[in-house]
């Protein structure tokens, strides 16, 4: 879905919901050299609607990388799992953030998000890394 078909005033409600930051990394789009993407939690295709309540801000890589998924495997286990949904759970008892920029899952929602949305690549989590030591992050 492109951006102009998500209307006006829900795209300006989602940006400053979410602060200008990822919902997965919590990146802040500051200082990054593309747009974040306003994405379904819940894709349209498993039917999610467009609504406030089920977009958020996203990092294009891992916009790319989630699609239409909405479970994966957990890394540690192999069992099906629902990736983390952003707008209902709490980010901190999935994951956590290391120096390096490292974002750890830690539960099987937590590992299974990130390694479905290849959230460690070395882009995001130098970037994370950067706006760590700036404090921005």
């Amino acid at each position: 879905m492109s951006l102009s078909a998500i209307a006006r005033a829900v795209r300006l409600e989602v940006q400053r919901r979410d602060g200008g930051r990822c919902r997965y990394c919590r990146l802040s789009q500051v200082g990054q050299g593309t747009t974040f993407h306003i994405n379904h939690v819940i894709p349209r295709s498993k039917g999610g609607t467009t609504v406030v309540e089920n977009l958020v801000l996203q990092c294009p890589h891992y916009s790319l990388h989630k699609s239409d998924k909405t479970v994966a495997p957990d890394p540690q286990g192999a069992t099906q799992v629902l990736l983390f949904h952003p707008l209902r759970q709490d980010w901190t008892e999935h994951f956590v953030m290391l120096l390096d920029g490292t974002c750890m899952g830690l539960s099987p929602t937590g590992r299974a998000t990130t390694a479905a949305l290849d959230m460690n690549s070395d882009l995001p989590r130098m970037a994370r890394a950067f706006q760590m030591a700036l404090g921005l992050l």
